[in-house]
């Protein structure tokens, strides 16, 4: 089978190493630290199956434009891509098919945007309602630094026109959680769970990124967790696209917060994860292009199969990573940290070093750089082979957070029943 995978980050990366293992793989645009990448755009690209990694092209429609052409794709249409595209859209989609989620409003006057900060607690969450890269949310004890982000983000300084209507929703506490499901417009079967590390600094402090670290399995999301989530969250979500004539086949990615009353979803993105996807997917026992073909077509009939090994994954960040990061600085020991037992790297924001268009030598390009995976029979083991690699990668302002995925190795993340 040959598969197109339509992204040039970590997470496309990852879905092409591990779809690697039994199909050829093109990867557009891809990067140079991707093997198979190309520059041939994924309408001129003939293959059995393809897999769009990102958001933005899926909002603006790629996967219908394949599909209108006959070919067999992975992610939903225009339509049901709107759950990430449009969060007010995503929230009353929730609040109609009765899935709990944090108390909110959306606004796209200030005045009425204010007004709602007054009738909360103690914790506030702004969201711009369109696509920021994962960076358009801002969570904040502070009432003045919210109102400071609610004016930013209305008048369009802050994040353009994805930041001109907010969503302001309650504060939540607990653990959070993200579950990947793959779904086929009827059915859906859960991913391994994960927890991401949204917050630049070690202890989730500083401004939210898009993701420094993540790592699976997580301790306090067992079976009884994950079977909630199905069916509190994706299975109802799932049937209220159908009832408004959407045939969602892909991914339908869940961040919740496992709260002292049970799960809430904090939204649903329409992709895999990111830097989700570079732990969930190599930790697959069973066959990802049978199981991605199966939902494309309509037709799952296989189960994804885990073993009992770990995966932590560190994210390795550009200086002056998340507002305004430094690009141009040559990369060293990629080659050195592959070799590490049980370690991966998966390569994001890196261009071409000078003349070099092979990819044996690269320079920064982006936010976050390269994403270290680490694997093993447990945590403990996956973790410190994560940071082995860490240890070999550098270039000038490197920056990683030193804390993920401690709390579960140390045993400290609090369970959380259903």
């Amino acid at each position: 089978m040959k598969v197109c995978v339509v992204g040039h980050g970590g997470r496309e990366h990852a879905l092409a190493h591990v779809l690697g293992r039994s199909c050829d793989v093109v990867v557009t645009p891809g990067n140079p630290g991707i093997p198979g990448s190309t520059s041939t755009p994924a309408t001129e690209i003939d293959a059995d199956l393809y897999v769009i990694g990102p958001e933005a092209p899926l909002v603006d429609g790629l996967a219908d434009e394949l599909r209108a052409a006959g070919g067999l794709v992975f992610g939903p249409g225009a339509d049901g891509a709107r759950l990430e595209g449009s969060k007010a859209w995503m929230k009353e989609l929730l609040v109609a098919a009765g899935v709990p989620t944090a108390a909110h409003g959306s606004f796209t006057e200030a005045e009425a945007a204010l007004g709602y900060l007054d009738t909360m607690g103690d914790l506030f969450v702004i969201k711009t309602d369109g696509l920021a890269a994962g960076k358009g949310v801002l969570v904040t004890e502070s009432r003045g630094e919210a109102a400071d982000a609610v004016r930013s983000y209305l008048s369009g300084e802050a994040f353009g026109e994805a930041g001109r209507r907010v969503v302001i929703e309650e504060g939540l506490t607990g653990p959070e959680l993200s579950v990947l499901a793959v779904c086929d417009g009827h059915r859906a079967v859960p991913l391994a769970p994960a927890q991401d590390f949204k917050r630049i600094g070690n202890g989730d402090v500083g401004p939210n990124t898009g993701g420094m670290g993540a790592y699976s399995p997580v301790p306090v999301a067992g079976d009884d967790v994950v079977a909630e989530v199905m069916d509190r969250a994706v299975g109802p979500t799932l049937a209220a696209l159908r009832q408004r004539g959407i045939d969602y086949r892909g991914v339908l990615y869940a961040g919740l917060m496992l709260t002292p009353h049970g799960i809430k979803v904090l939204e649903y993105n329409v992709r895999f994860g990111d830097p989700e996807a570079q732990v969930v997917l190599p930790r697959l026992r069973s066959d990802l292009a049978e199981l991605l073909a199966g939902a494309a077509a309509g037709s799952l009939t296989t189960v994804p199969e885990y073993g009992p090994d770990a995966a932590v994954t560190v994210v390795c960040a550009a200086a002056g990573y998340p507002a305004a990061p430094r690009v141009g600085d040559p990369i060293v020991g990629i080659d050195e940290a592959n070799a590490e037992e049980g370690v991966t790297v998966f390569c994001a924001g890196v261009a071409p070093a000078g003349d070099h268009q092979d990819g044996r030598r690269l320079n920064t390009a982006g936010g976050r750089v390269l994403a270290v995976t680490g694997q093993g029979p447990d945590l403990t083991t996956a973790r410190d082979r994560a940071y082995a690699g860490v240890t070999h990668i550098d270039w000038p302002g490197r920056y990683v957070r030193t804390d993920i995925a401690a709390d579960a190795v140390q045993g400290t993340l609090g369970r959380v029943a259903p």
